[in-house]
């Protein structure tokens, strides 16, 4: 297989640009993994294998654009010579390109930006899990796993360069028949990962309980959690809370109300993200395992739920799991072109059908969901960088709009009324910002914002500081 060459892209970073204060990092995906697989070169090893994954199922920016059936994937050359000769000029001016051939120049950045961001961070946010993803274990083998999976997480802690920017571990449910044994590896990690650091968390630190059913299983954890940061002389809710919505009295109590506010109070402030499990939750309703997706009409109404009640709370929302991976059916080296021509098919499948999912999420508000394979990243990230930059173009001229607009009415004392519409546009570039998908330069450009009223997440707040301004250059 021709080996990826990785292409810089003119006056532009992948790396994070710093928050402002009150507007924190939100990650764009969580990968779950077994606790008695973590160690601390997992998340390194996790981004080798989706690069290897792209070397070998999509060599260059055409195919890729075909295995994901980016926009205009149809009118993008298949001829080896043609493709080469249009990433050179890519490569030389991607603009000019641009303007006289928005498809390729789209599939080839974020072609580019996809293999960037597996180079350079390719976990944003890990679950070391002790659920589904581990199983049931005798009591043993979780202990040791718990011990040995805190000490990999305190080795990370210890060198910055294996940093992943969120994380956190699973622990069972407080169900009457797993409470025990969850509590158990509840304890036995935090003890040890303490011990083993010094008494330092690691950042953006969680606790994620499963199949919650009551708020009673929330408070009983927040006050363990109490409890152990107290007698550790931690910070108040260092340790945070990560709910999993899977269960339908999680959306609808027997009273037929929906308690997920109630749930978030009970955190008392600990609380900050709640996840969607889909197959749990449609599998509590007898639906056929054939039919159970996560866009199943099911599941649509339970994240619409989940939205209601706690987008207000800026709890951040976490949608489910694409179950279909993108691996191939043939094993070995001695393979027959056919056999190569169904692997390829196989992966390509895979990847359009999580690339899809992760679109349908981030469409409907859910800009965080699941992965569970390391080559469902590379979908993961083509889905995430398209969904921004496929709209830039429009999303600027509706929000340079807005600020026109706006301006206006300052300068006549009348009242810009739209500054909702406009706020939800202004979070979409500092999503796009965020996620890397754009960056500080591109920003400003198309939009006029600059770097602070970027920052600052708040059209209001530009506005007003504008209309400061420009009283200060009347009156000189």
């Amino acid at each position: 297989m021709k080996k990826i060459v990785l292409k810089e892209l003119a006056q532009e970073s992948l790396l994070f640009a710093p928050q402002a204060n009150h507007k924190q990092r939100e990650p764009i995906h969580v990968v779950y993994g077994g606790a008695n697989l973590f160690t601390a070169e997992t998340p390194a090893k996790l981004g080798k294998l989706a690069l290897k994954s792209i070397e070998n199922y999509a060599p260059n920016f055409v195919g890729f654009a075909y295995a994901m059936w980016l926009a205009g994937a149809d009118t993008l050359p298949t001829f080896p010579d043609v493709i080469e000769s249009l990433e050179k000029q890519l490569e030389k001016n991607a603009e000019k390109v641009k303007t006289e051939n928005f498809a390729a120049w789209f599939a080839w950045t974020v072609y580019q930006k996809t293999l960037k961001k597996l180079n350079r961070e390719p976990i944003e946010d890990f679950r070391i899990d002790f659920e589904d993803g581990y199983g049931f274990r005798t009591d043993e083998e979780e202990d040791s796993h718990a011990i040995s999976a805190s000490e990999q997480l305190a080795f990370i802690i210890h060198h910055s360069s294996f940093i992943i920017p969120f994380c956190g571990f699973r622990i069972k449910s407080f169900a009457p028949e797993t409470k025990k044994r969850a509590v158990r590896t509840l304890n036995l990690f935090l003890e040890n990962l303490l011990n083993k650091t010094d008494g330092k968390l690691p950042e953006n630190f969680c606790v994620t309980l499963p199949k919650i059913t009551s708020v009673k299983e929330i408070k009983d954890l927040r006050k363990r959690l109490e409890k152990f940061e107290a007698k550790n002389k931690l910070p108040e809710n260092s340790i945070k809370i990560e709910i999993m919505i899977e269960t339908p009295t999680a959306i609808l109590d027997e009273n037929g109300v929906n308690p997920l506010a109630k749930f978030i109070k009970s955190g008392k402030g600990r609380i900050n993200s709640a996840h969607f499990g889909a197959f749990d939750y449609t599998s509590s309703f007898g639906i056929s395992a054939v039919h159970q997706h996560i866009r199943h009409d099911a599941c649509n109404f339970a994240r619409q739920m989940m939205l209601v009640a706690l987008a207000p709370l800026n709890i951040r929302l976490s949608d489910s799991v694409t179950i279909e991976m993108p691996v191939p059916i043939h094993k070995g080296e001695n393979l027959s072109d056919k056999q190569i021509r169904e692997n390829k098919r196989a992966v390509h499948t895979a990847w359009r059908t999580h690339f899809n999912n992760v679109t349908h999420s981030q469409i409907n508000g859910f800009y965080q969901s699941w992965d569970l394979h390391p080559a469902q990243l590379v979908a993961r990230y083509a889905a995430v960088f398209a969904f921004f930059l496929e709209s830039k173009d429009v999303q600027s001229l509706r929000l340079k709009g807005f600020i026109e607009k706006a301006t206006q009415a300052n300068m006549t004392g009348n009242t810009f009324d739209d500054a909702a519409s406009a706020n939800g546009l202004l979070n979409f570039f500092v999503r796009a910002l965020n996620c890397g998908a754009m960056s500080e330069t591109e920003i400003s450009q198309s939009t006029s914002l600059s770097a602070d009223e970027l920052h600052s997440a708040s059209f209001l707040k530009i506005m007003e500081n504008r209309r400061k301004e420009n009283a200060k250059t009347t009156k000189l």
